[in-house]
């Protein structure tokens, strides 16, 4: 009971407030009658457009199955349905969504209908209708139904850039199976990161309460227009959850709609922060901040440019980048084709390097998300005995016979061909493979075996040795100490 009172005591002092520093006439009381009209009204104008997901056959649906670590290993899940089986003959996982436009289309989240082989929605005023899934992009994890009804209530979408931290925030939704439930608070914070499966999408945060159920449901401000799209709550506390912007939901939606899938600008490499490496920073000297390029992908757009892996990506266009998520930023507010000018960090020269973004060839973007390529800080791993100080792999000059031998159709005949790795090993730990070719060391080209042979005997034992490799038809580099 004492809960429930303390938010009308601060509406009360807030109206007490007001009324003596600006309208001495005013009733406190007339402030709140005002307060809770216009409360009322965003309810009144979101609701007929706030629908219920019912689906079927979604195995995905666990709320186990939907958990991430975002930064410092914090939980976050997807905000997950109520059914932990799903046969056919039970009862359906239950979601939100709302009306996107008159002719039918429904948007809500990916992680709701999934998987699903029935999908049912059912109208705030009661009607119920089969629904077909018209596209869906789990990088967004945004989705697009169809259903054939007349006299639909779209909703209004807001400009997400617009909103303001503090401003009141309302969710509609079907937690916990009761369709259609109002909540209220406030926007905690905008542009959250939580850089989930290595992605680093923004999210608006809330303190308005969402539970299981309110997935695909609309946040709304206080003119009753869509601010947001409800899809993740915290798994270490309650009271905050996050939102996809509208911004981004209605970017996706009209993709979806009109092709049925996302296109995305694409530079067709994988990054890291540096200011998250610390204990790296001493091989970049000279720079504190930017993105370093770990990997070139094989056929992106980067490949056709002078862009190399270990280059530090400082400015796009002339803007800053200190995160990863500052480069997706920028690339992502590119079209695709566009000219790019990157300023980049390269052994102690700026050098500005042209090129155009590509269409991301998949569901993810590429240019801000960590691919599979050896990660530039390697968790230790026991080696063999007696073995501490050797590198732990073997190398020899690419001839033809050898490339023949170990299956390497590169035609490139530069640098030194890695063959043989052994496990638990320092070149292990590092992240090289069998076939590698090694084309620089510590900054200096290498073009023979003679040539990796004096840059390992300089090698600092403490700070270890960059490797620049082309693996297959990709680059990338690994930092090799021993």
């Amino acid at each position: 009971m004492i809960k429930t009172l303390v938010i009308p005591f601060f509406l009360i002092t807030a109206a007490l407030s007001m009324a003596t520093d600006s309208t001495p006439a005013a009733k406190p009381h007339n402030f709140l009658r005002e307060m809770n009209d216009a409360f009322s009204g965003v309810y009144e104008k979101t609701a007929p457009t706030v629908v219920v997901v019912e689906s079927r056959g979604n195995p995905a649906h666990s709320g186990m199955n939907y958990t991430f670590r975002g930064p410092g290993g914090v939980p976050y899940r997807l905000i997950p349905d109520l059914t932990d089986e799903d046969p056919l003959d039970l009862p359906p996982s239950i979601g939100s969504g709302f009306v996107f436009t008159p002719d039918g289309h429904i948007l809500t989240n990916n992680h709701v209908v999934e998987g699903a082989t029935d999908i049912r929605v059912r109208l705030h005023d009661g009607r119920k209708f089969p629904a077909h899934l018209i596209g869906n992009d789990e990088r967004s994890d945004i989705a697009i139904l169809k259903i054939s009804a007349d006299k639909l209530v779209t909703a209004e979408l807001a400009d997400s850039d617009l909103v303001k931290v503090g401003s009141f925030a309302f969710a509609i939704g079907s937690p916990m199976e009761l369709p259609h439930t109002f909540t209220f608070g406030v926007v905690s914070a905008k542009g959250r990161i939580l850089g989930l499966g290595g992605h680093y999408d923004e999210f608006i945060q809330t303190d308005t309460s969402i539970n299981p159920g309110n997935s695909g449901g609309p946040l709304c401000d206080i003119d009753g227009r869509v601010i947001g799209i409800n899809t993740l709550i915290s798994g270490n506390s309650q009271g905050v959850g996050f939102a996809i912007p509208s911004n981004t939901a209605k970017s996706i939606a009209s993709q979806l709609i009109t092709k049925g899938r996302v296109s995305r600008p694409w530079l067709g490499i994988s990054i890291a922060t540096l200011e998250e490496m610390r204990q790296l920073r001493s091989l970049f000297p000279g720079i504190e901040r930017g993105v370093v390029v770990r990997g070139i992908e094989p056929g992106g757009p980067a490949q056709l440019s002078d862009l190399n892996p270990g280059d530090v990506i400082t400015k796009v266009d002339g803007t800053p980048v200190s995160l990863a998520s500052d480069l997706q930023r920028e690339i992502l507010g590119k079209k695709i084709g566009d000219s790019v000018e990157l300023e980049v960090w390269r052994k102690g020269r700026i050098l500005k390097l042209p090129l155009k973004t590509g269409e991301s060839p998949d569901k993810f973007v590429r240019a801000s998300s960590r691919s599979n390529n050896p990660p530039l800080a390697p968790r230790p791993q026991q080696r063999t005995p007696g073995n501490p100080s050797e590198p732990g792999f073997t190398y020899e000059n690419p001839s033809n016979d050898l490339l023949a031998t170990m299956g390497i159709t590169s035609n490139s005949s530069k640098g030194v061909v890695v063959t043989s790795v052994e496990p638990y090993s320092a070149a292990a730990t590092a992240g090289l493979e069998s076939g590698d070719i090694i084309t620089e060391a510590a900054g200096h080209p290498v073009a023979s075996k003679e040539d990796l042979d004096m840059a390992l005997s300089k090698m600092d034992r403490v700070l270890g040795i960059l490797l620049l490799i082309k693996r297959s038809d990709s680059s990338t580099f690994a930092i090799l100490k021993f």
